[in-house]
């Protein structure tokens, strides 16, 4: 069983909103910092957002700030990430990260395919 595992992808048009979830049976979340990805295909994974384990500190990178909002629901064990105004170009496979900050392993889930499209 993956580590972790994303959820929530699918196909929208232009202007419209997915909410991603990332959920563990492995880990407590909240116990670590999470981040999120995507990749599209012929480029580099690259990284979209990430939230600190309080959930009081968040990053965005430039392409996705105002229109992207990562956040944890302890209670359900997830981080989600709240896409609104999607755009063609966030077309891409999105995945969540945790890293050990102890054994400095990544673990990554498979993906979660988000296809923006009219």
């Amino acid at each position: 069983q993956e580590p972790l595992v994303e959820s929530g992808g699918g196909l929208v048009q232009p202007g419209g909103s997915l909410r991603l979830s990332c959920g563990s049976s492995a880990f407590t979340l909240n116990k670590y910092p999470i981040g999120w990805f995507r990749q599209a295909p012929g480029k580099e994974r690259e990284g979209v957002a990430c939230i600190s384990h309080s959930g009081l500190s968040t990053y965005y990178a430039d392409s996705v700030k105002g229109r992207f909002t990562i956040s944890r629901d302890n209670a359900k064990n997830t981080v989600n990430l709240q896409m609104d105004i999607l755009q063609p170009e966030d077309t891409a496979v999105y995945y969540c990260n945790l890293r050990d900050g102890v054994t400095k392993h990544d673990y990554w889930g498979l993906g979660t395919q988000v296809t923006v499209s009219s």
